[in-house]
């Protein structure tokens, strides 16, 4: 019997650059195991080029990347998440659509690298800390043995792994 796989939904305001960098890590650290997605409460429309260039540099393929909203995931025929996190601190506070079936839910706050402004290394640099920070979580999450933990421990987990690596070197 095949083993379940987990959907997971990362909400960021814009759905440009950190939640499209969450997804893309997640869909690699938690092959067989996760199914990541996406999304924006005010998409921009277009994945940042920073983000995408960072993507292709470390080998991880960028077609299906799309900055979208996350209304597609509150409709009744949208895939059934099992974990919804957010990586900027305006989708955390913003009203949420109703996601069926009550997933667990936790905030993973990360420094916004598309707001850096400065030069093409600075940027660089921004977009790559994000994206060890956001590496660092999901990797410790991907090894968590989900089948075992109860609700408010697996809460728990889930916030402890949104405070590792804020304080990671830029």
């Amino acid at each position: 019997m095949a083993e379940r796989i987990f959907n997971v939904l990362f909400l960021c305001t814009g759905n440009s650059a950190r939640s499209i960098l969450a997804e893309a890590l997640m869909n690699r650290w938690g092959q067989g195991k996760f199914h990541a997605y996406s999304a924006g409460s005010h998409p921009t429309g277009t994945v940042n080029p920073y983000a995408l260039a960072l993507l292709d540099k470390v080998g991880i393929a960028t077609e299906q990347a799309r900055s979208k909203s996350w209304e597609e995931f509150a409709s009744a025929d949208a895939p059934k998440m099992d974990f919804i996190f957010t990586v900027c601190d305006n989708a955390a506070g913003e009203a949420c659509p109703y996601w069926p079936g009550h997933p667990t839910t936790a905030h993973w706050g990360v420094p916004d690298p598309a707001a850096v402004e400065g030069t093409d290394a600075e940027k660089e640099k921004a977009f790559w800390s994000a994206f060890q920070t956001l590496e660092a979580r999901i990797k410790l999450f991907a090894c968590l043995p989900l089948e075992k933990l109860e609700g408010l421990t697996l809460r728990r987990q889930l916030t402890e792994i949104g405070k590792a690596g804020a304080d990671a070197p830029a």
